[in-house]
């Protein structure tokens, strides 16, 4: 099978020697995304709602520069700096995933990288054309 990787212009540019986003056959493996805003380079806010929120935005620009969507998320892993953000999380999460929803894991880290509330990374499949 063929590597292929993927580059979103409306996401983050990787900060390491690592791609947003990596197709395999029909799945897409993505990168932690952190809630950094793609034009900016900065974090939306130091608040785990917006870090959310941007983070799922940046994870959606590369499933569609990739081929795919939300819809066809199979499995998330969500990583918090505070266990107590859950909920929070959470809720910005049941915006983007509304049904059929995606296997996840939500753990709680020592440290993130840029010291980020929240990263989320997705394995997706490409749906039949």
């Amino acid at each position: 099978m063929t590597k292929e990787v993927i580059v979103a212009k409306d996401a983050p540019k990787a900060i390491g020697p690592y791609s947003a986003g990596v197709r395999v056959g029909d799945f897409i493996f993505t990168a932690g995304q952190l809630g950094i805003d793609p034009l900016t380079g900065q974090f939306v806010s130091d608040e785990v709602v917006e870090q959310t929120r941007q983070a799922l935005k940046n994870l959606k620009a590369i499933l569609e520069a990739g081929g795919t969507a939300l819809e066809n998320v199979v499995k998330t892993t969500v990583f918090l700096r505070d266990m107590d953000d859950f909920s929070a999380m959470n809720a910005v999460y049941a915006e983007f995933f509304t049904e059929d929803f995606p296997a996840r894991s939500a753990v709680q880290v020592a440290r993130l990288p840029k010291d980020a509330a929240v990263e989320i990374e997705a394995v997706a499949v490409i749906a039949d054309q």
